[in-house]
């Protein structure tokens, strides 16, 4: 999916889902990032547990996941 449909699929779910439980699973982060609490499992079970800012200072396996996935993003954006 590019960036710009991507982008209105998840503007229209967080309009969908104002004010509701909602569990989402979901491999591409930034569909998360957001989120209230989110559940970090893996084979083992669960290994992480908290939100976004929460789950990046633990530098665990959801800071690693994030880092990967948007490692060099930021410094790949010009302004002219």
């Amino acid at each position: 999916m590019d960036n710009e449909s991507e982008r209105h699929i998840q503007n229209s779910l967080e309009k969908l889902l104002k004010d509701r439980t909602t569990i989402v699973i979901a491999h591409r982060l930034s569909t998360i990032r957001n989120s209230d609490e989110i559940i970090v499992i893996n084979d083992e079970g669960i290994q992480e547990r908290g939100n976004h800012s929460e789950l990046l200072k633990k530098e665990g396996m959801y800071a690693y996941y994030y880092n990967m996935q948007f490692e060099g993003l930021d410094s790949n954006i010009k302004i002219f």
